[in-house]
């Protein structure tokens, strides 16, 4: 497979791991939106948000758990964040393995853009 985040999670191409249980990874995401920019990605390959079934329905728990914990980790529990994902072009993705977008450490404004 040539995705990307496929080869973030086995390691062929290096990151800075934040964090990694045995269904997600998360690491720094090199173009940071704000101080604290961590991607949350399932590790079984998902396209899109619209190829998760019904009986992957855990693994999305699986990645507020691990945002969670991030929070918690690196003290930003108290102050907030805010958790993104996009779903193909018009919805913003630019890489086609579903992930999430953990961002914190600056007042998050509304309406996001």
């Amino acid at each position: 497979m040539d995705c990307i985040f496929c080869k973030i999670i086995s390691g062929d191409i290096p990151s800075k791991k934040i964090y990694e249980d045995e269904f997600v990874y998360a690491f720094e995401d090199i173009e940071r939106a704000s101080p604290i920019h961590a991607l949350i990605i399932p590790k079984k390959h998902f396209e899109t948000m619209l190829d998760i079934k019904e009986k992957d329905a855990n693994l999305i728990g699986s990645v507020f758990m691990a945002a969670n914990k991030i929070a918690r980790k690196l003290n930003f529990d108290k102050k907030g964040f805010r958790i993104v994902t996009n779903c193909k072009e018009d919805g913003g993705q630019t890489v086609f393995h579903v992930h999430f977008h953990l961002l914190a450490g600056r007042k998050m404004l509304w309406p996001p853009g």
